[in-house]
């Protein structure tokens, strides 16, 4: 079994955290950590191996079934995590990555690749240089040549000011990995198994040990708890946007723009500040996403308006339409080209179809709205008897006057008008009116009345005579 191996490790135990949720689960830019090595092995792996720690289910589900897992039921260290992939790995090259270093390259990872293929090293290691190397390990050369890796707790006063620090990441030729991994010892500081004395194993028995610079160093950054998690995010955020203004994107304020990096947009589309956009969601070209709009795995169209502060998640809108101020889609609404979604309006798994308008004020729940339909303001579908959600179905062409309630299950034909205030009850044919009010009462004086009587009652009585 030969091919290039990733082994991606995610089995430290991560109580910096200080969460129950593994530390490869939790989020940034709207996926796991986990899922930023991923993406990369699955561009240059034959196989991969994703080491877990004790109880690593979670983990092992998320990295998807193409993935091989094994555990490492000590923690003993990153050389140990390393051993215990060795039965999915075969003899041919191997590549560690860990599991926490999210901002990592795929173009990185490929040099690092044609180095380690090119130079005919027995190891091929990342490493950055920082201003700040504290508390990473030091790369140690001779004459140029990497000869070994020092951590932070057993390095000299001399080794802590090497800037060149080691990344956790490194091509091996298997043969060369498993036999220097047979004899890792733990003699450090941790009493830890390093995957890092390998480098030394190798170089001493006179085989070529190559590095990589990593040309960015934030590329090298991992996450150990939340104000790391915080810090990568928001390089990974600008990174994001970068992208989609060199795509043809504009963001007018990039500092108060928050886009995931699972989110697609067309050219010429405009985000303005304060927006954040989550999920699977895909944006057309052309479009206008309002100052402070909220939306997570939607699709929208070519030529759609947010006006300022929409919320919509997981829902559709086709060409043309256009939403808000203040509107609110919940899951499963699907808006149809140029319809029209306007100030506090709330669509739940509905279908509003092509032109059809609802300007203001409206609760549209399990519905069905045809083509050019007007709901009035106020309108309410009452979807919820109390234990059962029930449809409304409105044809084409119908009007739907001011302050309407639509008591589902009903239907409302094509054409059809309901008169303002209606309560309608009873399904309404094509082409029909239909009024659902109390009948009109006006009785002449009774508020004049009332309010001479209410005066009456409040009069101060009359003193005694003296």
């Amino acid at each position: 079994m030969d091919g290039l191996t990733v082994v991606i490790l995610t089995a430290g135990e991560g109580k910096r955290m200080r969460s129950r949720q593994p530390k490869v689960l939790h989020t940034m830019c709207g996926r796991p950590l986990l899922a930023y090595p991923l993406r990369i092995a699955r561009t240059v792996a034959d196989r991969i191996v994703v080491v877990l720690g004790p109880n690593g289910e979670e983990v092992a589900q998320a990295a998807g079934p193409d993935v091989r897992t094994v555990a490492q039921r000590e923690r003993l260290g990153t050389a140990h995590a390393v051993l215990q992939a060795r039965p999915e790995c075969g003899n041919g090259r191997v590549l560690v990555l860990p599991g926490d270093m999210p901002l990592l390259r795929g173009e990185t990872i490929e040099a690092l690749l044609e180095q380690h293929a090119r130079s005919g090293a027995a190891a091929t290691v990342l490493t950055a240089v920082v201003p700040a190397p504290h508390g990473y390990g030091r790369v140690l050369r001779q004459r140029g040549r990497v000869t070994g890796i020092v951590e932070e707790r057993d390095a000299t006063d001399a080794e802590k000011k090497i800037a060149e620090i080691n990344t956790a990441v490194g091509c091996f030729e298997g043969g060369d990995l498993w036999a220097a991994l047979e004899k890792v010892r733990p003699q450090n500081d941790q009493g830890e198994y390093y995957l890092t004395d390998v480098i030394g194993i190798l170089a001493r028995a006179g085989k070529r040990v190559d590095a990589v610079t990593v040309p960015d160093p934030s590329d090298a950054l991992g996450v150990n708890d939340r104000r790391q998690l915080a810090t990568v995010a928001a390089i990974q955020r600008q990174r994001v946007l970068d992208r989609l203004m060199e795509g043809g994107v504009t963001v007018i304020d990039p500092a108060t723009t928050y886009v995931d990096d699972t989110v697609t947009i067309g050219a010429d589309t405009v985000l303005q500040p304060h927006v954040m956009l989550q999920g699977k969601t895909v944006i057309g070209s052309d479009c206008m996403i309002g100052l402070g709009s909220h939306v997570s795995g939607c699709q929208l169209g070519d030529h759609v308006r947010l006006h300022p502060y929409c919320v919509l998640t997981d829902s559709v809108i086709e060409d043309h339409a256009e939403l808000g101020p203040f509107c609110h889609l919940r899951p499963q609404a699907h808006i149809g080209p140029k319809a029209k979604i306007g100030n506090f309006v709330e669509v739940k798994k509905s279908r509003i179809g092509r032109g059809s308008k609802a300007p203001h004020l409206a609760y549209i729940g399990d519905a069905t709205v045809g083509e050019d339909v007007n709901v009035g303001a106020g309108t309410i579908t009452c979807n919820y008897d109390g234990e059962k959600k029930h449809p409304t179905a409105i044809g084409d062409r119908v009007f739907v006057g001011t302050n309407s309630t639509l008591v589902a299950p009903v239907t409302i034909g094509e054409g059809a008008y309901v008169g303002a205030g209606s309560v309608v009850t009873h399904d309404v044919p094509p082409g029909a009116l239909a009024l659902g009010r109390a009948h009109q009462v006006v009785k002449e004086g009774w508020a004049t009345k009332r309010a001479a009587a209410r005066r009456a009652a409040t009069k101060p009585a009359d003193k005694p005579a003296e």
